[in-house]
């Protein structure tokens, strides 16, 4: 933030979160520039046929994006649901939405209208006092999300954001031309952060692609390309190394499965044993667990102890987010009915089993099926039935060390990836935050001759540090 002077002159605001302001600003409630949900008395003239936007929760994005692919009669929807016209702003009011920044300024609207959730608040802008953009700017700036965030009520995962705040919400104003001087820098700013934030997401999402194709041709075809090779028998596995064996799953482990405690038996939970379930499984060590059932709880409802160096999978729940979460068990623990814990037999180690499973990711998408409640599954009656190559135990540990050399590397540039997307998100935040608080004065600012020069340059460099 550097680069840009604050205003030549300012005064106190009278706010104590917002502090001095430039002279010429004015301080008002939102209320006095933009009218809060607009009532539908205007759509009532309209034939109930016309054709309007719907926007579900879902539809609306945390980067000012809006999906506008679903539309329905006026007459389906002018009731029981959110009005919105072409130019509102619409912000999401419940928790974790609101947090995350979900709002959009409405824009592409069949006939101009739309109808969706009821957890939207909307903000109409006052002709000739703000715009639809700066409006928008400033409902998604940190101050506002922070004290919105504080004001918020009900419980947990039902807190709203009332909307006596954000009618009441207090901030300056510029004067209405430099609103739109503002929201140009804004515009052209933003833009140059979120092209090298989408590179460092394209770069994060190749180095996982890397990383699954190290573990899938290490635990498929071996370390050596020198290797003689023959034909596995197996479709999807093609020629494997010739001295590997091919074995089906059922022979190379033995499984357990979990279930779950009668929930209103408190006696059962609580206890020292941990539970383990899909949410459990967001590495690839498990020690602990979020959830523990007690001694009595385990002797009275059959569930068995998996003991240390079993292998867990989830056969139900995360596999629709494509991706198959295994884990190693370290201490004793029980398993819920989503899971499956499978126990290595003869000359098979848990580690390589770990990466074995995680290197056919896509194999075992193939066994993947659909439940009568719409819900996908791991058919495991097919699954244990698959065919795996197996090589010696000295081989398994020598591929096991090579590839998580290989794949450490490759993490280490996940996390710097991750932490220049943070920082870039930051001085996103930040710089939106300083413009409409009156921080910076962009006033005399042009936008550059060669827009694409900066990220290229940033890019460049970008490159330089991660490879």
């Amino acid at each position: 933030m550097s680069r840009f002077s604050p205003y030549p002159e300012y005064k106190g605001s009278g706010v104590e979160w917002l502090g001095e302001i430039p002279a010429h600003w004015e301080v008002k409630r939102l209320r006095y520039v933009a009218e809060l949900n607009p009532p539908k008395a205007e759509m009532r003239s309209l034939p109930p046929e016309s054709s309007v936007s719907f926007i579900p929760m879902e539809a609306v994005g945390d980067n000012g994006s809006l999906s506008l692919e679903q539309v329905r009669p006026m007459s389906e929807v002018l009731t029981g649901y959110t009005y919105v016209r072409e130019g509102d702003v619409a912000i999401a009011k419940i928790t974790p939405c609101f947090e995350n920044g979900k709002g959009a300024v409405m824009r592409g609207l069949e006939n101009h209208i739309g109808f969706g959730t009821t957890e939207l608040t909307v903000m109409r802008p006052r002709t000739g006092l703000t715009t639809s953009d700066y409006l928008y700017r400033v409902v998604l700036s940190e101050p506002f999300r922070v004290l919105g965030e504080s004001s918020m009520y009900g419980a947990g995962g039902q807190k709203r954001v009332p909307d006596d705040f954000v009618r009441n919400f207090t901030i300056a104003w510029p004067p209405y031309e430099e609103q739109v001087l503002i929201q140009s820098f804004l515009d052209h700013e933003t833009a140059r952060i979120d092209a090298l934030v989408e590179e460092q997401r394209r770069l994060i999402a190749l180095l996982k692609e890397k990383r699954q194709a190290v573990i899938s041709h290490a635990v498929t075809k071996g370390l050596d390309p020198d290797a003689p090779m023959k034909d596995s028998g197996v479709e999807w596995l093609g020629e494997v190394p010739a001295h590997w064996e091919v074995f089906r799953l059922k022979q190379m482990a033995t499984v357990q499965g979990g279930a779950t405690p009668a929930k209103e038996r408190l006696d059962f939970w609580d206890g020292q044993i941990p539970w383990a379930s899909p949410k459990d499984m967001k590495k690839d060590r498990i020690s602990n667990a979020f959830d523990h059932i007690t001694e009595k709880a385990l002797s009275e409802t059959g569930l068995s102890t998996i003991k240390p160096g079993a292998v867990l999978i989830v056969v139900r729940g995360m596999i629709l987010a494509h991706s198959v979460p295994v884990a190693i068990a370290e201490v004793p623990l029980t398993i819920n009915q989503d899971m499956k814990a499978l126990t290595p037999c003869g000359q098979l180690s848990s580690e390589y089993m770990l990466l074995l499973l995680t290197g056919i990711k896509d194999a075992i998408f193939n066994y993947i099926d659909a439940s009568a409640h719409g819900t996908k599954k791991l058919e495991w009656e097919r699954f244990e039935n698959i065919n795996l190559p197996l090589p010696s135990l000295a081989e398994q540990r020598s591929i096991c060390r090579e590839v998580h050399e290989h794949v450490g590397r490759i993490h280490k540039l996940i996390v710097a990836a991750t932490s220049t997307m943070k920082l870039l998100k930051e001085r996103r935040s930040a710089l939106i935050s300083a413009a409409v608080t009156g921080k910076i004065d962009v006033r005399g600012w042009q936008a550059a001759q060669q827009p694409g020069q900066p990220e290229l340059l940033m890019a460049a460099e970008e490159r330089a540090t991660y490879g």
